[in-house]
């Protein structure tokens, strides 16, 4: 593991416990189960969402890109604030916002009906059978 990644999580200690998982060639950044933020070549990037993402924009923050069939996809992880490096107070208000968004992510997420092979909409637990 790269010596950002520990050097990170120290950083972020009055969050909480945050672990690091490698992933797409960087880590993947983890509070309470849910993925907050990645780290991709020493840089620190936080997930947004419309609720969060105008702090990052005001910052004149850019999102995590990369290229894809000759196309290039922006993910909803933004740049870390520079400062968020220096300041461990800073550090856990923006992990708390990006891990706010990554839960409304997620409950967002489980809320969606699933949809069968045929596009049809099933209930959480699953389609129903008649018998």
């Amino acid at each position: 593991m790269h010596d950002f990644i520990p050097f990170v999580q120290e950083l972020l200690e009055g969050f909480g416990a945050v672990s690091a998982r490698r992933m797409f060639g960087g880590h993947g950044l983890y509070h309470e189960g849910l993925m907050f933020a990645i780290v991709v070549d020493q840089c620190l990037y936080l997930k947004t969402d419309e609720v969060n993402r105008a702090e990052f924009e005001a910052l004149h923050l850019a999102p995590f890109t990369y290229a894809m069939k000759g196309k290039t996809v922006a993910l909803s992880y933004w740049t870390a604030p520079d400062a968020v490096l220096d300041d461990a107070t800073l550090a856990v208000h923006w992990a708390r916002s990006a891990w706010e968004a990554a839960a409304r992510a997620h409950a967002a997420k489980a809320a969606r009906p699933r949809r069968g092979s045929a596009g049809k909409a099933y209930p959480k637990n699953g389609p129903v059978t008649r018998t």
